[in-house]
């Protein structure tokens, strides 16, 4: 397998981190997006979209990074990640939804501003940041992880940009269960750090 990737993205990491996590063997393909990279005709025939990360598995390319999780974990075999029963994997689902969702346009967006100049408006996505971690916060006090007593794939969706929400200037003091989630998941067998980058409050950090 060979999983195309960009070393600050947290889409591109989520994919990373569950290819450990499972100790699957991969290879990893870093595309330049500085140099557009992602919009060559060779990168977009791999993905339409132009965007990172893309999984090779054989024949098969698969876009998309909770698409990526879907797949994996269907192949891994192990159903602990991807609940089988229909009640349990709509819920996993649900919060695959809030990382493409309130995620992406919250603590993602937010970091984007700092990291890569993105025109966001600061204080509308950090708002949004916070309003979904005391979401998430609140869930992580019913059990260990987002949706079960065990890691899913819904807590790799989640976790690299709540990690890194800091270097967004979203401050994680307030939300003590989801700083003892981010350490439960840190401890997991397997598991690569997302790369951090000294802006935001990870500055002061």
């Amino acid at each position: 397998m060979k999983l195309y990737h960009f070393p600050l993205s947290g889409h591109s990491h989520r994919a990373r981190l569950f290819l450990s996590l499972l100790g699957m063997q991969h290879e990893l393909v870093e595309v330049d997006l500085r140099a557009a990279e992602h919009k060559s005709p060779e990168f977009l025939e791999l993905n339409a979209f132009g965007q990172v990360p893309v999984l090779v598995d054989g024949d098969t390319a698969i876009a998309d990074s909770n698409a990526i999780l879907v797949y994996l974990a269907r192949k891994s075999g192990n159903a602990s990640w991807l609940p089988q029963a229909p009640e349990h994997e709509a819920v996993v689902q649900r919060w695959l939804s809030v990382a493409a969702g309130e995620i992406a346009y919250g603590p993602a967006a937010a970091r984007l501003i700092n990291v890569f100049g993105a025109k966001f408006n600061a204080e509308e996505v950090i708002a949004r940041a916070h309003r979904v971690l005391k979401l998430i916060d609140d869930t992580l006090a019913q059990h260990d992880f987002v949706t079960a007593a065990h890691p899913t794939i819904a807590d790799v969706a989640l976790y690299s940009y709540i990690a890194r929400a800091p270097e967004g200037n979203v401050d994680l003091s307030y939300y003590p269960q989801v700083q003892a989630w981010l350490r439960r998941m840190e401890a997991l067998p397997g598991f690569v750090e997302f790369v951090k980058t000294p802006v935001g409050l990870a500055a002061h950090a």
